[in-house]
């Protein structure tokens, strides 16, 4: 019987050269861990703002090849950065380089210096990028069942984020899994808010995947979010070191659930 929770690592690509990012990669997937996410930026998030980095997708398509068994995706795509038909088709060869291992996550996007640096339309409000992400995920659709060859399977869709208009409706209506930052409390608020939006459009938000971030060294949370409905628990970590050594913990307890 296969475990109710799996666990992710995000290896955010900062600070590190890319021999130590393909180490951890490599390092993940030998302590059984089950997703390996990056995350689709072009600079540091934190420490040095110009410190070393690298780019989201052509890492993605180096990892389908690196690794065997874990699932592989970003955490998240922005959607402002690519054309939405060039993103299905990028997803679509990476699911069939890993052997049906990608999973397509996707954000409306936030941080202002990507969009400045790399010459981007930032717009005035989030609302402005969630409305393009709105109109982004019908054409991934679209594109993604026209290519040939197809997909390998049906990629899965992951969207970040908790607003309660926008960002929630659009996980009801479109994706597999939503992700979510924050506490317990919030957590049950937020997935609640999505069981209505799920409510008002007729699907059962049983079919779509609970995944929270949570602090490596936090392992007592793991029940607590488990009983309010999470099934993916993402462990962010970050260059140059990338010490995985709390991943063991949060192993055993999901072997031991």
């Amino acid at each position: 019987m296969p475990n109710p929770v799996r666990i992710a690592l995000q290896l955010q690509p900062q600070h590190a050269e890319y021999r130590d990012i393909r180490r951890a990669v490599e390092q993940g997937e030998a302590m059984g861990v089950d997703i390996v996410y990056n995350w689709d930026h072009f600079f540091p998030l934190a420490g040095d703002p110009d410190g070393k980095h690298f780019e989201c997708w052509t890492m993605l398509g180096a990892w389908a090849e690196a690794t065997e068994r874990v699932q592989i995706g970003a955490l998240v795509a922005c959607n402002s950065y690519r054309n939405p038909e060039l993103l299905a088709d990028m997803s679509r060869t990476i699911d069939h380089i890993s052997g049906g291992r990608f999973i397509l996550g996707i954000g409306a996007g936030w941080f202002r210096k990507d969009y400045d640096e790399y010459g981007y339309e930032f717009g005035e409000t989030p609302g402005f990028r969630l409305a393009d992400l709105a109109q982004a995920l019908p054409r991934i659709e679209k594109r993604l069942s026209r290519l040939n060859p197809p997909p390998t399977r049906k990629i899965p869709v992951l969207i970040g984020g908790g607003g309660e208009q926008k960002t929630l409706r659009l996980v009801a209506r479109h994706a597999d899994a939503w992700h979510s930052f924050g506490n317990l409390e919030t957590f049950q608020h937020k997935s609640a808010v999505l069981d209505q939006r799920c409510a008002e459009i007729g699907r059962n938000p049983s079919e779509i995947e609970r995944s929270i971030g949570i602090n490596p060294r936090k392992v007592e949370l793991g029940d607590e979010f488990l009983k309010l409905g999470v099934t993916q628990v993402t462990l962010g970590f970050s260059g140059p070191d990338y010490d995985l050594s709390p991943v063991s913990d949060w192993i055993a307890w999901r072997d031991g659930l």
